[in-house]
This record gives C-alpha cells, sequence and structure tokens, in this order.
C-alpha cells in the first residue's frame, strides 16, 4: 500500500501520508527539501514508499526510539529518551518508531538525541537520506470459499497462517503478522492455489464442530498450524511433542492460556533477535524460568513450543499483557466470513458463555434514577420501547479483556455488535490526503450544551489539520446530504424515533440512503441502535448508539468524553469503554461495527489511560494502554519516565511508578491524555495536583 509524501507548510520538512489509515507524521529538515521517489529495495525492512532528500538534520517532532544498524543488519546503537549517540561514519539503516514505520538510510556518520520533547539527527553537513515508510494497512491476499460443515472449516482456518511474514519469534510484532484470506460460504471448499501455508510442523486436532474450530482459529494463525478432527483436542508436532487442549478448566480456556503463554514468551524470546532491547517482563520471569532465550532463538518453532509449554502458566500469569479484545462467537455457519478480521486483531475467541434475554437493557438502579431525574431524556415519544419495539440481547461474560464483542443474532449488552458489512467498508474506504471531516449536528435546541463541548474539543490539535462543520435545525432533506456526503466523522446530538432521525420536517429514516459517507459516528439520541446498525448496512465503518433511553445530562457527559478520547486518537471500542464510567447510563452505550477504527491518530505511540493516586506528598502513576489496529498486541513502548530504561508491552497496566509532585506536573504537560483521580476522569493538561 503506497504512502505519500509532500513538503511542510510550517518549516522545511517532509510530511509522510497514509491516505487510507488517514495517519500523517512530519519530519523538518534543517532547510527545504524537494522529496523525489527512489527505489525501496535498498532498504533492509520493507517499505512501501520511499524518497530521497538532501538535508544536514532531521528533526522528528516527537520522541521515539531509534535503532541503528550496519549493512549487515547488527545493531550499531539504540537511543532512548535523555539519550545520546555519536556513530561513526558508514552506511546505515535508521529504524524509527514512528506512528507510520520509518526508516532512513544514510551513508554518513551522525549524531542522535532524544530529549524531553524531540528526537534530533545531525549528520553536520548535507548529505543524501533516503526515507522510506510503510503503511499499516492489511486486508486479505485472497478468499477462501468454504461451506458450514465443520471438516471444511478446519480446512479453511489453516490457510490463515499463510498471511505471517515470519514463523520466528518476530511473528509477535504485530507489523509481521499479516491479514488471514478472507472467508465466504459456498457449496464446496475453494483454497486458491496462490494461498501457502508454511510448513512449521505444528498441527492442531479438534472435535469436528464449528465451536472448536472458531475457539482455535487465533492460536491456528499464530502457528500457522495445520487443523485436521480428532477425537479429543490436541496440540502435536512433527518432532513427535503432544500437548492437551482439554484442561481443568475447559477447552476454551486451555486454548486461551496457549496462545497467550506462547505469545509472550515469543515476545520475551525475540530480544535475542532483531531487536535486543531491555524488556522488563523478561526480567521480571526471567529468574524463575528454566529457559536459554539465546539457545531457544536459534532454535527451530516446533522446539521452541515444546520448551515454552513446560513453563507453568501461573508463573508468568501476572506479566502476561492484558489482551486487547475478547470475541464472543456464535458457533454457526454465516458468522464464518467474520473470523479472519477476529483473528486479524488476535482476540480470544469465546463460544459459550452468553446469557439471552428478551426486553429492556436497562440496568439495575437506572430505572430508579430516570424515573426521579428532573432532566429530560433524548426521546421524541412518550413510550419509548413502545414506539422502538422490544429487543432481543445477549450479555457476554465480563472476561479478562480490555475490551468485548460479540458475533451473532442479538443485540450484545456491554460489547460491541460485529456487523460484517463494516469490515467490507473498511477494506473498501477511499484514500484521501485531506484534512480530517468531523460533521456535527443539533437537531434540538435545549441540547446546545453538548454542541459546545463539539466545539472545542473535536480540531483542537496543531498536529493535525481539521474541517469541522456544525449544523442545527436540519430538515429531512440535508441531514440526508450530511449523512451521504464523505466525512470521518458524524456526531448526531437530538432524537431518534421508530421511523428514523428526528427533524425539522419530519424524520429521516436510514433505511431509505442509497449510501453512506460517513466512516464513523456517535448518535446521541435515546434508542439509536437500529439506526446506527442501518447507517453500518449502507455504508459506515462503525459507531456509537444507545440502546435504551439516556438523560440529557448523562448524554452530555458520555458525549463529552468519547469526544475527546477520539479527538485524542483512541478507537471507538476503548473510547466508549472509558466513557461508560462517566455516567450510570453508561451501559445503555455500545459499538456496532467495526470498534477498532480511528477517527483520528494518537498524538504519541500509543492510547493510554492515566491513573494517580496521592500517598506522602509523591504520586503513583500507572499507565493502562490500549492496542490499537496500527500498534496492535506485541507492540513495546517505554514511558517517559527518569529512571525507567525499560521497554513494555503495551496493552494492559503497568506501574505504578511513584513520582515527586514536580516529576509529576512534567510527565501530565508531555501530551494531552484522560487520567483518572480520586474516581474522577480529568485531562492531563487541565490537571491541578493539589
Amino acid at each position: 500500500m503506497s504512502l505519500t509524501f509532500e513538503t511542510t507548510a510550517d518549516k522545511p520538512g517532509v510530511e509522510i501520508i497514509d491516505p487510507v489509515e488517514r495517519q500523517r507524521y512530519r519530519l523538518y529538515t534543517s532547510s527545504p527539501v524537494s522529496p523525489t521517489p527512489v527505489s525501496t529495495d535498498g532498504f533492509r525492512f520493507p517499505v512501501g514508499s520511499a524518497v530521497s532528500i538532501h538535508t544536514s538534520s532531521i528533526v522528528l517532532p516527537t520522541v521515539v526510539p531509534v535503532y541503528v544498524r550496519d549493512t549487515a543488519g547488527q545493531m550499531v546503537a539504540e537511543v532512548k529518551q535523555f539519550e545520546a549517540e555519536t556513530v561513526p561514519d558508514g552506511a546505515y539503516s535508521v529504524d524509527l518508531c514512528t506512528r507510520i514505520k520509518t526508516y532512513l538510510r544514510a551513508d554518513t556518520g551522525f549524531d542522535v538525541s532524544v530529549d524531553m520533547e524531540q528526537t534530533r539527527i545531525d549528520f553536520g553537513d548535507p548529505t543524501e537520506v533516503r526515507v522510506g515508510a510503510r503503511s499499516r494497512h492489511e486486508r486479505p491476499a485472497a478468499t477462501v470459499t468454504t461451506t458450514g460443515d465443520p471438516v471444511d472449516m478446519m480446512a479453511a482456518v489453516e490457510t490463515f497462517g499463510s498471511a505471517l511474514k515470519t514463523t520466528d519469534p518476530e511473528r509477535s510484532y504485530p507489523t509481521l503478522r499479516g491479514h488471514p484470506p478472507a472467508l465466504e460460504l459456498g457449496d464446496s471448499l475453494d483454497v486458491p492455489s496462490s494461498i501457502e501455508r508454511p510448513d512449521t510442523g505444528v498441527h492442531l486436532e479438534l472435535p469436528p464442530d464449528l465451536g472448536s474450530v472458531y475457539v482455535a482459529a487465533p492460536l491456528a494463525y499464530y502457528l500457522g498450524a495445520s487443523v485436521d478432527p480428532g477425537p479429543a483436542p490436541r496440540l502435536w508436532t512433527d518432532d513427535g511433542f503432544e500437548y492437551s487442549l482439554s484442561g481443568p478448566r475447559g477447552y476454551e480456556h486451555e486454548v486461551e492460556r496457549t496462545l497467550k503463554r506462547l505469545f509472550f514468551l515469543d515476545c520475551l524470546t525475540r530480544t535475542e533477535g532483531l531487536y535486543q532491547i531491555d524488556l522488563h517482563e523478561r526480567r521480571a520471569v526471567e529468574p524463575y524460568l528454566d529457559l536459554d532465550f539465546a539457545a531457544l532463538y536459534d532454535r527451530p518453532l516446533t522446539a521452541q513450543l515444546a520448551a515454552y509449554l513446560d513453563v507453568p502458566y501461573e508463573i508468568i500469569e501476572d506479566h502476561v499483557p492484558e489482551w486487547r479484545l475478547t470475541t464472543h462467537v456464535d458457533p454457526a455457519a454465516t458468522t464464518a466470513p467474520q473470523l479472519p478480521f477476529v483473528v486479524d486483531d488476535l482476540a480470544i475467541v469465546r463460544t459459550h458463555q452468553t446469557t439471552q434475554r428478551t426486553g429492556t437493557s436497562t440496568p439495575a438502579g437506572v430505572d430508579q434514577t430516570l424515573t426521579r431525574s428532573t432532566d429530560f431524556t433524548r426521546s421524541a415519544s412518550a413510550d419509548a420501547e413502545a414506539d422502538h419495539g422490544r429487543l432481543d440481547y445477549v450479555e457476554p461474560q465480563s472476561d479478562d479483556t480490555l475490551e468485548q464483542a460479540w458475533i451473532g443474532d442479538g443485540v450484545p449488552i456491554g460489547a460491541t455488535k460485529l456487523v460484517p458489512e463494516a469490515f467490507q467498508n473498511r477494506l473498501d474506504r477511499e484514500t484521501t490526503e485531506g484534512d480530517i471531516t468531523i460533521r456535527v449536528v443539533q437537531n434540538d435546541a435545549r441540547m446546545a450544551e453538548e454542541r459546545q463541548v463539539a466545539d472545542e474539543v473535536y480540531g483542537n490539535r496543531s498536529d493535525l489539520p481539521f474541517e469541522i462543520t456544525v449544523h442545527e435545525n436540519l430538515t429531512t432533506d440535508e441531514l440526508a446530504t450530511v449523512l451521504t456526503t464523505d466525512a470521518d466523522f458524524f456526531h448526531y446530538i437530538g432524537h431518534i424515533e421508530r421511523e428514523g432521525f428526528t427533524c425539522e420536517d419530519g424524520t429521516l429514516d436510514a433505511a431509505t440512503l442509497d449510501d453512506v459517507g460517513v466512516d464513523t459516528f456517535l448518535l446521541n439520541a435515546c434508542n439509536s441502535y437500529h439506526q446506527g446498525l442501518t447507517l453500518v448496512e449502507k455504508g459506515a465503518i462503525g459507531g456509537i448508539v444507545t440502546l435504551n433511553e439516556v438523560l440529557n445530562d448523562g448524554a452530555v457527559r458520555i458525549g463529552e468524553s468519547v469526544a475527546r478520547l477520539l479527538n485524542s486518537g483512541f478507537p471507538l471500542r476503548a473510547a466508549l469503554t472509558i466513557a461508560r464510567e462517566e455516567s450510570i447510563l453508561g451501559g445503555q452505550y455500545i459499538v456496532v461495527g467495526d470498534g477498532g477504527i480511528t477517527v483520528t491518530q494518537c498524538a504519541g505511540g500509543s492510547p493510554n489511560l492515566l491513573s494517580i493516586d496521592e500517598s506522602g506528598g509523591k504520586f503513583d502513576v500507572s499507565i493502562t494502554s490500549y492496542a490499537t489496529d496500527q500498534k496492535g498486541m506485541g507492540t513495546i513502548f517505554t514511558p517517559f519516565i527518569s529512571n525507567t530504561d525499560n521497554y513494555f508491552l503495551a496493552s494492559g497496566k503497568i506501574g505504578p511508578f511513584t513520582l515527586a509532585r514536580e516529576e509529576t506536573s512534567k510527565f501530565l504537560k508531555l501530551e494531552e491524555v484522560p487520567v483518572k483521580k480520586d474516581g474522577m476522569l480529568y485531562w492531563s493538561s487541565s490537571l491541578k495536583l493539589d
């Protein structure tokens, strides 16, 4: 997937643009440059596009780790925050851990320094520097047709490993795991000849039922394993190693633990490979493991598996990063086409732990709140339930992951409703190099408070170009124009009835639209589920909707939190997970469609939530990082905290780090991030450390 390079307008430099993922990154130079396209062949790692520039220095406006390698691929220098290195004359590849994966090639020596706010590379005299970049956008390389027969489904699932870019431990890096082939249902099994599964010598035998196959799909993908029917679930290798997947906690939990154990220990072993970094998790568990990671790195995958699975899970359990997503799947043939997208997220798959009920989604205590409150609801009808009809709800059991999703019939409570159209719409997303477009519609004058919040929040970042348009009291034709015009995000503030969006001259049903131009949305109105689902079916990728009535003041709090989180680069699903806690009505909101989509890019590496507790004049700071589609499971990061030299595996909570007041204040000023303190949600730029 090609990227584009443009000269920067504010000061000399070049801007790298990913037109599909809507990502941008700037490299500033000592003087104006003219990027000239060059071949990508000269780069050690894969890049999609490359240019040549002449400059005496390059400045990155963010703090990022820098890795320098010689022509043989050996690490020459690793530079992190508050560090500096001088690299002697020679030919080098420079790996920059920016949000768009970027590499430099230079045939000269240089100085690298990283301070509190930026990263600088000085070449001395003007020299040619080649800049290469790789999009993180992935799409299925082929489509496999399968029937609903479990044995055919096994044959389809075992093709997923063909997307791995390596079978070394580095496949635990998200950029080295490609998107599995797409699945479609047909009358017979058809695997394109272009699909080649790696011969890893790893095999899975599973009971011939769809539930067993779906649960094991992420494990089969990660191992590049063959999948065949057998009397009992097991993993075995060509070396004669065998491991039962029928543990005391049951098959699904055993598959989950197996995937997490193999993945985690790969993350530790890979520190002996391309990136020989000081990983916190390795330091924490290595004293308790009888593993020689240096020797393991060079051994075959089958030998690595045998060594890993000999490690008691309890030893590593507290250090495995919190998983991004658990997807609860109805084990029916009709849900199979969504499986590759779930596997691409390396999600945990569950099938049986749900409860179903018909009626209201209202949690305990909310009815009393609605009854006692003097505030108005955002329902246009006096009898909202009768107006919108009763829904069939499923309630996936809470799991030990940051986010939850559901594939199947019914409306999930507390989880994302995944639908196949969302993923296809994302694959079909048109490229754009323009501004991030946000459309805000307020169709009730009493809800002006949320509109004002939206005015303050959206587009307040100097590092990104925005186009914000606010509309009030639209007619059905005017709202139809807004919905069918291309936009990155649509924020609706108003009422929704059974017939559709409430407008000045009636109602607009999204089902009457031929297609939808908005990518993502927040429908902050009562009972907006059906209209939101229809928007996805008509072309949108994902959005946030409500399942029942919401009070205006609660809706304002949720709307403000969601707006700030999305504006900071949180994906839809993660943003809502955090925002739900801002109101007792938070359980009335869910995501429909692809919850991994983001509206804007994160200013730093990955979006994170801080938690701060004060004790004895010092502050305990914990960081909860959220994986994204661009920086998935296996991403590493290092917090910009003094005396913290280790890298950490992203996703989940790390810390606490005990800091003095002054250092805490400086840390909060580095980036605008959400902060939890005393049970309340704040933003780092405005938080006062009393």
